[in-house]
């Protein structure tokens, strides 16, 4: 849905932005207040326009508390991101008690480009540093899934790996027989964003061969990373031949107790 805002400085046309309203996934409960998304443009360096994602979780308790904020961006780094979204918090800060959600998109528009070349002003640059380090306690988090089935199983591959490289999350996608499971790292907000698409989105097709959401997939594990956990690199999808092999995977990856608990039952 393409909503049109007031025209923004520097600009003389009005700019579109698309709006789309999520649904929290089955572990956050509907009390918790409404999700959605924002695609727009802002003005970064040398005069040229980055894509932006926003996702804007809102509480009940909204405006009189701030929104959550995920920032991403195909063009930006990680680290980037991070400093945009605790720019957005604190201009958020000083809109408190009013709608501020088409002030911060509008405000990120005309300042976009002045906060990707002064990052260390203000507090976000010590948080940078923080996000690009990746360290323990960056908030680098780990969840399990499990699915069901894939039906039209390229396709739903493909999807995931876009989902994970535009959310910036590692990982393996992983099949054995017929065990399907999702291991993913990275920061938690953007797990749960993907967890949102994975329930929202059609990614498979049913047994008439129609398009069709995920309504299979189960949460096995959460945590936040640990000294012991291998940090991965990418997200790779891998095939293995039998469960010796995959119990091989959890524990070079100091995951022997998560195959132990949640994995093995799934094959009894």
């Amino acid at each position: 849905m393409g909503i049109w805002l007031s025209q923004v400085a520097r600009r003389q046309d009005p700019v579109c932005f698309v709006i789309t309203k999520l649904r929290a996934p089955r572990s956050v409960p509907e009390t918790d207040g409404a999700m959605f998304r924002i695609l727009m443009k802002a003005e970064g360096f040398t005069d040229t326009d980055i894509p932006l994602q926003l996702v804007f979780h809102l509480p009940l308790s909204y405006p009189s508390c701030l929104p959550g904020i995920v920032v991403n961006s195909k063009h930006l780094t990680r680290a980037q991101c991070e400093i945009v979204k605790e720019k957005l918090l604190e201009q958020a800060e000083t809109l408190l008690s009013e709608p501020m959600v088409h002030e911060l998109v509008l405000w990120i528009q005309q300042n976009l480009r002045h906060i990707l070349e002064h990052p260390e002003a203000g507090s976000g640059g010590e948080k940078c540093s923080s996000a690009a380090s990746m360290t323990v306690d960056d908030g680098l988090w780990m969840t399990l899934l499990h699915l069901d089935h894939m039906r039209a199983k390229a396709k739903y591959v493909r999807t995931v790996e876009k989902w994970a490289s535009d959310l910036r999350l590692t990982g393996r996608l992983m099949f054995m027989g017929k065990i399907i499971l999702i291991l993913l790292q990275g920061d938690r907000n953007d797990i749960k964003e993907y967890l949102i698409l994975q329930k929202t989105c059609k990614v498979d097709v049913d047994s008439s061969g129609k398009k069709c959401k995920e309504k299979m997939m189960s949460v096995l594990f959460e945590t936040k990373v640990q000294a012991e956990h291998k940090r991965f690199l990418a997200f790779e999808v891998k095939e293995y031949s039998s469960l010796d092999e995959l119990q091989k995977e959890f524990e070079t990856t100091g995951l022997k107790k998560l195959f132990s608990e949640f994995v093995l039952r799934l094959v009894k």
